[in-house]
């Protein structure tokens, strides 16, 4: 099989935002205790982190985390988890049924995100609590003063501030499931009180105001509309989730990235939509902070009153890490308007990073195309004119074997073809076209195959890992992800 791939430096979708490769930690499962913290551990750290879980989210290139929640953060007291360890509270966390220490809080976890390397997008709770407690969180984490909770945090050992500067107001408060759930017009109204409040602390600060829980919620679209009408003069982004079962027909799975290239242009629709009926010259964009696949199920069953309970642990397969590889891709393919996207979750609770308690941490299949996309995906992403064979399934017509994105980076003098051949028997010879560059060279190539596309990686095996194929053409394999350096 063969296909043809033409881009041209003049035709451009945009630049990437560093903020496209962030992920997620959420006080579910064994994300932060025994997953980012287990002070008992061998390679723990003097603060209790996990130097093994550190070393690989560094390479891994996450740019910028999700803190605290998720379902978790609509029924959060921030102030448990600040200040002597030794007086925390250890209290229910009812939105997954198991004991929070509150030993990690927002002091232990800006401390491991400067160790990390990357950012922190803070969440508020508006679910139990509201705009007051969102102003004081702003406070604590970003004033210099000698106000109440500036001087706390002093207090707690942090003279300078944590100043973070992208904020979440809550957490999928259309969701049927969400501590506080609540209307679209009773949210909007908060989140508008909320987000004046807080920019008044912080005028620099990003506000991210929630959206859809997923695209098949029974009021998609009116939710967004009716939260952005509200909110649209003291927002910067609006917040969208979306997961994937594998649990699926292996060819509509496979398809999912057309699936999730509409839901992400539906909400630019609807964000342009409130943008014209206010005559606004200002643009909404996107964060895509919780997006990825699973087995339907994985997040029910869940133990009661445990601590740091088995939540979530699902193996990923190669094939899960081509949905998650072309679902990335198309966050990439559609970086005008998504500016922040966010892995969902980063260690143990369907994340790319496994660990067992006490022992040994190891990576999943999905975590090679989020690394190589971290590390080379940053740049001009350039518009596709794509000629290849396409299939058919149950739920989706002419489906292209190849999915790809291509990003140059104009210091380095290198393009970047990031690709899935989505074919389950045929490998795919691809040709590339770039126009107005010059000549260009295939100088590398990185593939992540095997055989088996249900292979997965375990802590005493890893089945699917990157490899280096010696060519002056880029063959596809069959099932494969592919990264492709060109040289201009």
């Amino acid at each position: 099989m063969k296909a043809d791939i033409t881009v041209n430096k003049k035709f451009i979708v945009g630049k990437t935002d560093r903020r496209l490769y962030g992920s997620f930690v959420e006080h579910i499962g064994r994300v932060v205790y025994e997953g980012i913290y287990e002070p008992t551990h061998s390679l723990s750290d003097s603060d209790g982190f996990r130097t093994d879980v550190l070393k690989l989210v560094k390479e891994m290139g996450v740019s910028a985390v999700r803190y605290p929640g998720g379902n978790f953060v609509s029924s959060y007291h921030w102030e448990d988890g600040i200040g002597d360890k030794t007086k925390r509270p250890q209290k229910l966390n009812p939105a997954w049924n198991s004991v929070e220490t509150n030993q990690v809080g927002i002091d232990d976890f800006q401390k491991w995100a400067k160790k990390a390397d990357t950012d922190v997008i803070m969440a508020v709770n508006l679910g139990t609590r509201g705009t007051e407690d969102a102003r004081n969180l702003v406070e604590y984490c970003n004033l210099d003063s000698d106000t109440y909770y500036a001087k706390l945090r002093k207090s707690n050992g942090f003279e300078k501030p944590f100043d973070i500067k992208l904020w979440c107001l809550g957490n999928e408060m259309g969701g049927l499931g969400q501590i506080g759930r609540k209307t679209a017009d009773d949210y909007g109204k908060l989140a508008l009180d909320t987000a004046k409040q807080m920019r008044l602390v912080d005028p620099s600060i990003e506000l991210c105001v929630s959206g859809s829980s997923h695209i098949n919620m029974p009021d998609f679209a009116k939710w967004d509309y009716t939260v952005l009408d509200y909110t649209y003069d003291f927002v910067d982004y609006i917040s969208i989730h979306q997961y994937y079962s594998n649990s699926s027909a292996i060819e509509d799975y496979l398809a999912r990235g057309l699936d999730f290239d509409n839901y992400i242009k539906s909400v630019i629709a609807i964000c342009d939509a409130v943008k014209a009926k206010k005559r606004s010259s200002k643009t909404i964009n996107i964060a895509f902070d919780e997006w990825n696949v699973w087995t339907d199920g994985v997040l029910s069953d869940i133990p009661k009153f445990e601590t740091a309970p088995h939540i979530g642990e699902m193996a990923y397969s190669l094939k899960d890490a081509l949905v998650s590889a072309t679902m990335l891709m198309t966050l990439q393919n559609n970086c005008d308007r998504v500016k922040i996207a966010c892995l969902a979750q980063l260690v143990n609770a369907i994340a790319p990073i496994m660990t067992e308690k006490g022992g040994k941490a190891w990576v999943q299949a999905n975590y090679y195309p989020f690394m190589y996309a971290s590390k080379y995906g940053n740049g001009t992403v350039l518009q596709q004119v794509i000629s290849c064979d396409t299939f058919s399934s149950s739920k989706h017509e002419k489906v292209p074997y190849i999915a790809s994105s291509v990003i140059y980076n104009e210091e380095e003098k290198e393009i970047y073809v990031f690709a899935v051949n989505r074919s389950l028997t045929d490998e795919i010879e691809l040709n590339m076209n770039f126009e107005n560059f010059g000549n260009c060279n295939l100088a590398e190539h990185i593939e992540l195959y095997c055989d088996d596309i249900e292979a997965v990686n375990t802590k005493d095996n890893e089945a699917v890992t990157p490899q280096k194929v010696i060519s002056d053409k880029a063959v596809l394999k069959k099932h494969s992800w592919n990264l492709l350096k060109y040289k201009y």
